[in-house]
């Protein structure tokens, strides 16, 4: 075992990525196979092996997985129950009275993962403040127990009214449940979320328990695996939040690693931002089947309370702290085809790892976004992953022709050209939905783009949003693997509390936040690494008096110690401002609800810069031209490839080009430029097109 040497792997749609960091060598190896769905841990080996290394040469194994969130999309969680207050069965189907969609006819609401048959009614009550107003009746909880043993039911989810001020009641059912039905997995929901809002934190409750057993399972494959192959490390997995947390953990709050992937490739973002000096930056990760958003702002990344899982309209919330991540069913894999009325749509339909894309030669028919990039020459049907996956370029061809280009009167190249801009547009709302809809300017930020499929579109995708600067970082389509490698262990506490900003003591506001810190250490404690250093980040959701929702304000200690009322009253007024465009700076404000983030700060592998060796040049690093079809106006274009591993620092290249290396390939349109800086990232300044 090297010490310090990490191994991270991240599951993807269509493929499997892993990173590993040896600290003996200070060298880095990276792996790409596809993912096995089936066997989820077979993906995982088989990447490792093609990085070269072994499990038992790591310290740390860090892993980021899909498979919370795939079981709640795909509606493969188990049989789950859900005990609740008397009188309060359906909020869990009522949800919020809204209407997104307000004048479509065939509008329908979220459906609940958990049947109304099995939704269970118990005596008791608790009151806002966490006084008992009726007594929980333990008798009836045991008859209800008897019913779900005999409906077969696999995991229970508790939510009882205001146990957020006092769980006493739930923790007394869960106990209950736990020794009647010791084979199910059961949650409560003040374990996972001690806020407010009665149908967000049941949601959350039940969206755990739902995917609790299948979790459990994976994590537990995966610790065999382990130690089948010798590891006798740590193993960590990837919270949403980009922060780390160990297994026991992970077991119990799933929900916590619902946006893992996407998580660590934003940690990822930050770390190479704050190498390079960028303040605000966009993450943008597009592989086999989705496409993702983050953002950097002023340095830091920006993050969440409440993540909707199936998007806006049909949406299931799950109440946690997380990056804030907006995604598009757009990727590599996607499905190009007619709908009922003929016209082209881009997913959110996907070819996955199997079949995969027609070119894959896998048995898939159907065009993707893949396909229309192999048509148009962006990709090299002989370069793909390297040299070791051959495309068919004839399949894609005969995919776009029969399903797209002939039903619409046109060439295959016309038809390619419009699966890739439709694709582009709806990649857009993703960089959109984090910046412009959170009252930002995207075209001032600086676009990072990564993931397999993420260099092909970047400059397409920003062109669109009217953004200027694209950065694509060293080897992209293992990012995301690489930014866990950059994670640290996180633990995020939370407790609402209202208060008027002008009334409450801000002694007692401090006391409460070191005690939710504390919580976070005892936490960290646990742990089975050492962190490097420990840091404590709080925050409070704050609102004007009589305002329903609220904004996450960062607060600072020293003017929290001070009692600095207009100073937190400031960053308020800032924050509303920023996000709907206006503030009332005369107006009262409360807090709602109080945060603190405690982090335990790994070392980080340092970001290697280019070797000056004589290898290095534009010249060894061409290797021929390619015809790409770019737009109508710029047809088969006779367009010069270059090797990005022999690409120089400091190398310039006028558009077009395409730049190739074993998982991606950049592409650089008509009127770009682009730029080699000293740690190999590639950067791109568009130009008009």
């Amino acid at each position: 075992m090297r010490t310090g040497s990490r191994l991270a792997a991240d599951i993807g749609g269509t493929f499997t990525d892993v990173a590993f960091f040896d600290a003996g060598t200070g060298s880095l190896s990276l792996g790409k196979s596809l993912s096995t769905p089936d066997h989820l841990v077979e993906g995982i080996a088989s990447a490792v092996d093609q990085a070269n290394t072994r499990f038992e040469d790591a310290e740390i194994f860090l892993h980021g997985s899909t498979v919370a969130i795939n079981a709640l999309l795909e509606r493969k969680g188990a049989r789950t129950a859900l005990l609740i207050t008397e009188g309060f069965r359906d909020i869990y189907e009522i949800g919020r009275i809204n209407r997104p969609d307000a004048y479509n006819l065939f509008f329908s609401k979220h459906v609940p993962l958990v049947e109304r048959a099995l939704r269970f009614e118990v005596a008791e009550r608790m009151t806002a403040d966490g006084t008992v107003h009726l007594a929980l009746d333990e008798a009836q909880v045991h008859r209800i127990c008897d019913d779900l043993i005999t409906r077969n039911v696999e995991a229970v989810a508790i939510l009882l009214l205001h146990c957020y001020a006092n769980p006493a009641h739930e923790a007394r059912v869960k106990a209950i449940v736990q020794s009647r039905l010791p084979h199910a997995f059961v949650t409560a929901s003040h374990e996972l979320s001690q806020e407010y809002r009665e149908f967000e934190r049941c949601s959350t409750a039940v969206a755990n328990a739902y995917v609790g057993p299948t979790v459990s399972r994976y994590i537990g494959e995966i610790e065999g695996h382990l130690e089948g192959q010798g590891f006798a490390g740590s193993f960590l997995l990837v919270q949403s939040t980009g922060g780390l947390y160990v297994p026991d953990q992970a077991r119990q709050q799933c929900v916590r690693m619902l946006e893992s992937g996407p998580a660590a490739g934003v940690v990822g973002t930050h770390a190479l931002c704050a190498r390079l000096g960028i303040a605000n930056a966009i993450a943008f990760d597009m592989g086999g089947t989705t496409a993702k958003a983050g953002v950097i702002l002023n340095g830091r990344i920006l993050t969440g309370n409440l993540a909707l899982v199936g998007g806006y309209n049909e949406g299931l919330p799950v109440q946690i702290p997380l990056v804030d991540v907006f995604e598009v069913g757009t990727g590599g894999g996607s499905i190009a085809e007619l709908d009922h009325g003929g016209a082209l749509r881009v997913g959110p339909r996907s070819a996955g790892a199997a079949p995969g894309p027609a070119c894959y030669g896998r048995g898939g028919e159907i065009p993707t976004v893949t396909d229309a990039n192999l048509v148009l020459g962006r990709l090299g049907a002989d370069r793909f992953l390297g040299g070791q996956m051959q495309l068919d370029i004839e399949a894609a061809r005969r995919a776009i022709d029969t399903h797209v280009a002939f039903p619409l009167g046109l060439d295959v190249q016309q038809a390619a050209e419009g699966i890739l801009r439709i694709a582009a547009t709806k990649m857009s709302y993703a960089v959109k939905g984090v910046s412009t809809e959170r009252g930002l300017d995207a075209a001032s930020f600086t676009l990072v783009a990564y993931g397999g499929a993420g260099p092909l579109h970047a400059a397409a995708v920003a062109r669109e949003i009217g953004m200027r600067h694209v950065i694509i970082p060293r080897a992209p389509g293992h990012f995301c693997a690489f930014g866990m490698l950059h994670s640290d262990l996180r633990y995020d506490y939370v407790r609402t509390s209202f208060a008027k900003l002008a009334d409450v003591g801000l002694d007692d506001v401090m006391g409460q936040l070191d005690q939710l810190a504390g919580q976070g250490l005892a936490a960290l404690e646990h742990s089975t690494v050492r962190p490097q250093s420990i840091t404590v980040a709080y925050s409070a959701d704050m609102r004007y008096v009589g305002q329903e929702h609220s904004v996450t304000v960062d607060l600072d200690e020293s003017e929290l110690r001070s009692g600095d009322r207009p100073a937190i009253k400031a960053r308020f007024d800032l924050v509303h401002q920023q996000r709907y465009g206006t503030c009332a700076p005369g107006e009262p404000v409360e807090i709602v609800t109080l945060r603190a983030a405690t982090t335990g700060v790994m070392p980080k592998p340092p970001m290697e810069e280019l070797s000056s060796s004589p290898e290095r040049s534009i010249e060894a690093a061409r290797a021929g031209y390619r015809r790409v079809y770019f737009s109508a106006k710029a047809r088969d274009v006779e367009t010069p490839v270059f090797r990005r591993d022999t690409l120089p620092a400091g190398s310039a290249i006028d558009g077009p080009a395409l730049i190739e290396e074993h998982a991606s390939t950049t592409v650089v349109f008509p009127g770009d430029r682009l730029t080699v800086d000293a740690y190999g990232n590639l950067h791109i300044e568009l130009g008009a097109c």
